[in-house]
């Protein structure tokens, strides 16, 4: 396994690479296809942020989707451990999703499932124009507000797939095109592993 080092607004020292190598050298037993892992250190400016000085980002890549955890610490060691956990994390949830997919499907009866239970809905108090803070930008009323756009290619997939993305990336829910409806279709956890889908229907009228 490759491991490749990358800093921004900070030397890493020999050492350090050294450490880097030795700690992610644990992941190829969760995953045994995995052929390198880019690590990305940056130290924050900011020196109100000391107890998050320093911020490192890994990205491994297997032959499977490319698997990304970052974390922030007061320094380099700290966030490496931090964000080493959370991809040892999402690769053993992967890896029981695998096991637990060849078993049963997801009901897709939980398509139904309110949209409430992704977000609570805002207070309405239209009277009143508060101020409020997005980052670095002072926000008056409630937006909307894009303070982060992405854009991701992608190709239509079965929800089965979807979930095992979503596994991947660590992340509470996941935007596909389902590969059977042909539908804009978002798979979300719920509970432990209980998970819900929300489909648009482009072909209904009103």
């Amino acid at each position: 396994m490759e491991v490749v080092v990358k800093s921004r607004h900070c030397e890493v020292s020999d050492r350090f690479r050294s450490h880097v190598t030795e700690k992610l050298s644990r992941l190829e037993k969760h995953d045994h296809h995995i052929m390198r892992v880019d690590v990305e250190v940056e130290q924050e400016r900011n020196p109100r942020q000391h107890d998050r000085a320093v911020r490192v980002q890994l990205t491994a890549v297997s032959r499977g989707p490319v698997i990304r955890a970052e974390a922030a610490a007061g320094d380099k060691m700290g966030a490496l451990d931090l964000a080493l956990d959370k991809m040892t994390s999402q690769m053993r949830r992967a890896a029981d999703r695998r096991v637990r997919g060849r078993q049963q499907r997801v009901p897709l009866g939980q398509a139904a499932t309110p949209a409430a239970d992704l977000d609570e809905s805002p207070t309405d108090d239209a009277e009143v124009e508060t101020e409020r803070r997005v980052g670095p930008i002072t926000v008056t009323g409630d937006g909307p507000l894009v303070v982060r756009e992405k854009t991701h290619l992608g190709s239509p997939m079965t929800l089965d797939q979807a979930l095992y993305e979503m596994e991947l990336v660590g992340h509470d829910f996941y935007l596909f095109v389902d590969k059977e409806s042909e539908r804009p279709s978002v798979v979300y956890r719920r509970r432990a592993y209980d998970y819900g889908v929300i489909s648009l229907d482009l072909d209904s009228e009103g």
